[in-house]
């Protein structure tokens, strides 16, 4: 056992234990300790010969012995499936062959979020260095809507294009495709909820397909045209299309993207996930796409690229082309080449991201007060609306609701009498299937998603009738406490809350979606030094101190005003619980540790 670090408590079978008796901390939750079966831990560690601190998190994670290895040294060796399991998987790789020998124009239609930007770029990069003439679109999010649609096809096709690829979107595409049968071979790369048949095209590859077994569901859709792209490449090799000094393209640098988009689409980093992402954000540090380094640059992120910095600095900026300005910016920075035309791109998604964050704040308040009418009133889920908010930015008020109450979270925004919205759900809680059943219902007018995320669009006059359909589908939702439980996994001693010890703890990255990043206990720490920085004072930066006298640097970000705010901006106050994540620094080639804070207790 690492020495400063207790057990965490919550064995195997020992029900909920909460940590410190805290049942209510400063922002309204409940600790508890993650559940991990204490023998299993001490055997990965003794297997691994890694500290019984990484066994134990291992076994949180459950992680079994014969998965150990290959989740702390996650490879594409050990963990790509063979991308044919995937259902019409072989169709699209033989048509795609058969159209790089021929030399045809091929057509890329995307999406306006990460993972559609990324898909998009993906197979645009590979089918150009194939030799291949691409074209693309991504549609307008207020003018065209979101997936396929006819006339933007019909348009890449009349440009010449006899292959018409849709990334990120098109599962559910049968009346977008119907016209163009006759022009074009359709293939859909995709990875959204299918609620029946597949739309009558050359190929529909979607591992949640209804007739799909491949096991792969947790995927997002750049990761779906990556195994396309390999069975592209095993298909020309198998007809030795490699000859004569040409040379496939390095699927391996396209990896970047493929991290980018399955950290951004929220997807669970296990298993095939964890694999790409690891490898991703190598290729990712390497800097070599000019896109993705322009986007460290302007965000100021000179170190190593980690999944936090995807998730909260790169993603937003990419995601703000399809929120509120031109579609396919986003999709045009990931292509460039030019070093000065990746910056100029990166500057200007910068600045509508600034601009999209007023607009958010403008609509969240209002948000907020709409949304504790709802919970007060009883409702399972959350569905708000209003005249002008921008259906751009609707997404992100509903992550932002959803994490504030703890339950499934729907904001539309209301235009000549149509709302178009987005919603966002909470674990165990299946929006996407919720919203596909609306759809088939009649009461929605469009309406998709997987089960943590989902779009939709109906008549205003229609919006009690889809709240009480989402109120009876997830109903479960009002068993749920008003904050959702803090899981912990061990009390912290700073005396050895040292570099060595977080960087440990670094091992079980990436973290993110289905391997969450460890929470530890500061228990009885005070407050000696402490000020706000950055943006509008955003984040307070404390130095806090243990009982022996050990001291640490804490962080609080979008730190505002409420409770846990003030008692980190109290020095010489009372002690304080602190719950947070303990991380290596780096500055100036010195590592250092800092304590990120996630939430405190009064003694």
């Amino acid at each position: 056992m690492v020495a400063g670090l207790d057990a965490a408590g919550g064995g195997a079978g020992g029900g909920v234990l909460t940590v410190l008796g805290i049942e209510k901390s400063l922002t309204g939750r409940r600790w508890v300790w993650r559940a991990a079966e204490e023998r299993l831990g001490l055997g990965l560690a003794e297997k691994l010969a890694v500290p019984e601190l990484i066994g134990r998190m291992l076994a949180a994670r459950n992680v079994t012995m014969e998965q150990a290895a290959d989740f702390l040294d996650p490879t594409l060796r050990a963990l790509l499936p063979d991308p044919s399991c995937i259902v019409d998987m072989d169709a699209a790789a033989e048509r795609l062959a058969a159209a790089v020998e021929a030399g045809e124009c091929i057509g890329v239609f995307g999406d306006y979020d990460v993972d559609g930007a990324c898909s998009a770029a993906l197979m645009v990069t590979v089918l150009r260095g194939l030799g291949c003439k691409v074209l693309h679109h991504v549609p307008d999010r207020i003018l065209e809507g979101y997936g396929p649609n006819s006339e933007a096809m019909r348009s890449m096709a009349e440009r010449g294009a006899s292959v018409l690829i849709c990334v990120d979107c098109g599962t559910t595409g049968h009346d977008a495709f119907a016209p163009l049968h006759n022009m074009a071979d359709i293939l859909v790369f995709d990875h959204h909820k299918s609620d029946g048949t597949p739309p009558r095209i050359a190929a529909t590859v979607n591992p949640n397909r209804l007739d799909c077994s491949s096991g792969l569901t947790g995927i997002c859709a750049t990761a779906v045209a990556f195994l396309v792209c390999v069975a592209l490449l095993r298909v020309l090799r198998a007809r030795n299309y490699f000859v004569a000094g040409r040379s496939a393209p390095d699927l391996l640098e396209t990896l970047d993207l493929v991290a980018l988009a399955t950290i951004c689409d929220v997807m669970p980093l296990t298993g095939l996930n964890r694999a790409l992402v690891t490898q991703g954000l190598r290729v990712m540090a390497k800097r070599a796409r000019p896109g993705i380094a322009a986007l460290l640059d302007v965000a100021a992120l000179s170190e190593a690229p980690t999944a936090m910095n995807c998730g909260f600095a790169l993603g937003p900026r990419i995601n703000a082309s399809g929120r509120i300005a031109e579609a396919d910016m986003g999709l045009r920075l990931l292509l460039a080449e030019d070093v000065d035309e990746a910056r100029r791109l990166a500057a200007v998604l910068d600045s509508v991201n600034r601009q999209r964050q007023d607009v958010e704040a403008g609509m969240l308040d209002d948000a907020m007060a709409q949304a504790a009418l709802q919970v007060d009133a009883g409702n399972a889920v959350i569905l708000v609306a209003r005249d002008g908010w921008h259906p751009g930015v609707v997404g992100i008020v509903a992550g932002r609701l959803k994490e504030k109450f703890n339950r499934p979270a729907l904001v539309g925004g209301i235009t000549d009498g149509l709302v178009k919205g987005s919603g966002r759900s909470v674990a165990g809680l299946d929006l996407g299937a919720t919203v596909i059943a609306a759809r088939q219902s009649g009461l929605l007018l469009t309406g998709g998603g997987h089960a943590m995320a989902a779009g939709f669009s109906l008549p205003a006059a229609g919006l009690d009738g889809f709240h009480a359909l989402l109120n009876e589908r997830l109903a479960a939702a009002t068993a749920l406490p008003d904050a959702a439980d803090l899981m912990l996994e061990g009390m912290l001693g700073l005396g050895s809350a040292d570099a060595a010890l977080a960087q440990m703890v670094a091992r079980l990255g990436p973290f993110g979606m289905g391997n969450e990043e460890p929470l530890f206990v500061l228990p009885r720490a005070r407050v000696v030094k402490t000020d706000r920085i950055g943006k509008d004072g955003a984040t307070i930066r404390a130095m806090v101190e243990a009982e022996s006298g050990a001291r640490i640097k804490a962080l609080l970000f979008r730190a505002g005003q409420g409770g846990l705010a003030d008692a980190l901006s109290r020095v010489g106050g009372a002690p304080l619980h602190l719950a947070g994540y303990l991380r290596a620094e780096s500055w100036n080639g010195r590592i250092s540790t800092g304590f990120f804070v996630a939430d405190g207790a009064a003694c």
